[in-house]
């Protein structure tokens, strides 16, 4: 039976050889054996690097928008800070700068190409995996088990269409992907140990995921408080005190870039692109917001219109048309939809495995549904 373990935390009874007998008994099996539980990763990973490396420079610059940022921001710190478009600070790109953080690190240490721009994407795809592949083997008991459900989810990822596009090209999604996956690990983490510690991190990543594409950083969030909520191995009060210090973490690590802009005098910084009124909460509440829901439009910058993505309606530039349907059609239905229905079964399993694990508890010991105490 598979069931969610922390594989961290130490074992309910004294161990009185410091667990030289787990270290004898784990030299002794079998090297097929341990080759099959170790190798898995390690190969995943390289598969993973040449598919998301292997000839990295056919596509120049790729989005030039989001590279003209990067190249701004290897020259300029103001401009790093702010995710400008240009060196000069006249208006920042449509988005918050997190993922241009990388990249503008990356340009000012190897300078202006290709790979300086693209490389970090598929680094933080290749991470992207590995944290998947954690996650996964943590929540599963039986080792040889795991790791098959590890590797099948790490390569579902790595082989998904959408995730090698993302991976390999500059757009803030790689970054967002990458904070969204380690949210997930750390959740696991937090969940199986019922630490509050794992679950600040977890609102520090999605802090940073809102710093990456805003509101789409935190489509997540209901579901993985909800899960602690439901489940972490401890009391109630407990996981409500967590909740209340993750949701500070969260503010605190989303909040900041927020207050900072907002507090800068708006004469001597860029403005805000893709935003009506120069302020970053028109940006989150609308082209980043409910725009990419209803089909809002964004403002055209500040007289920079035509620059980039923040001069056409919200949600239209990709995928088709804003809506519930954009989901099975056009790119977004052969790229990553076609795994909609997968996942609604995995969550329907899931309940019906909770639920039939919840009524094997509530059991006696020592007895099964329909026969008779021994007397």
């Amino acid at each position: 039976m598979t069931t969610l373990v922390d594989r961290a935390r130490p074992p309910s009874e004294p161990d009185p050889d410091g667990g030289r007998h787990r270290a004898a008994l784990d030299a002794s099996r079998p090297f097929r054996s341990r080759l099959l539980t170790r190798a898995p990763l390690p190969i995943l990973l390289v598969v993973t690097a040449v598919l998301y490396l292997w000839n990295l420079s056919m596509n120049g610059y790729a989005n030039t928008f989001y590279a003209a940022a990067a190249q701004a921001g290897g020259s300029s710190w103001k401009a790093w800070f702010f995710g400008s478009l240009d060196a000069q600070n006249f208006i920042t790109v449509d988005k918050p700068p997190a993922s241009l953080w990388v990249t503008g690190l990356s340009v000012r240490i190897f300078g202006m190409n290709s790979w300086a721009v693209l490389v970090p994407q598929a680094l933080m795809g290749i991470a992207a995996v590995a944290l998947l592949y954690a996650t996964i083997r943590r929540t599963i008991a039986d080792e040889r088990l795991g790791t098959i459900a590890a590797t099948i989810a790490g390569a579902v990822l790595a082989f998904t269409p959408a995730a090698a596009l993302m991976f390999r090209f500059n757009n803030p999604d790689a970054l967002l992907v990458l904070l969204m996956v380690g949210a997930g690990y750390a959740l696991i983490r937090a969940v199986t140990a019922g630490s509050g510690r794992w679950l600040a991190l977890v609102g520090v990543a999605l802090g940073f995921a809102f710093l990456t594409k805003m509101l789409q950083g935190l489509l997540m969030l209901p579901a993985f408080g909800l899960a602690y909520l439901l489940l972490a191995n401890t009391g109630w009060v407990r996981r409500l005190v967590h909740l209340a210090m993750a949701t500070v973490s969260l503010v605190v690590a989303a909040g900041w870039w927020v207050l900072v802009v907002a507090l800068w005098p708006a004469g001597s910084r860029p403005y805000i692109g893709g935003s009506t009124n120069n302020t970053v909460m028109d940006l989150v509440l609308g082209y980043n917001g409910l725009g990419r829901i209803l089909g809002g439009s964004g403002g055209n910058g500040g007289g920079g219109g035509g620059m980039g993505p923040s001069s056409a309606p919200a949600g239209s530039s990709f995928g088709g048309a804003a809506g519930l349907d954009r989901l099975f059609g056009s790119e977004m239905g052969n790229e990553i939809s076609w795994l909609l229905p997968v996942a609604l079964f995995v969550l329907v399993f899931g309940g019906y495995l909770l639920v039939r694990n919840s009524s094997s508890c509530e059991r006696p010991h020592g007895s099964t549904a329909g026969s008779r105490p021994v007397s």
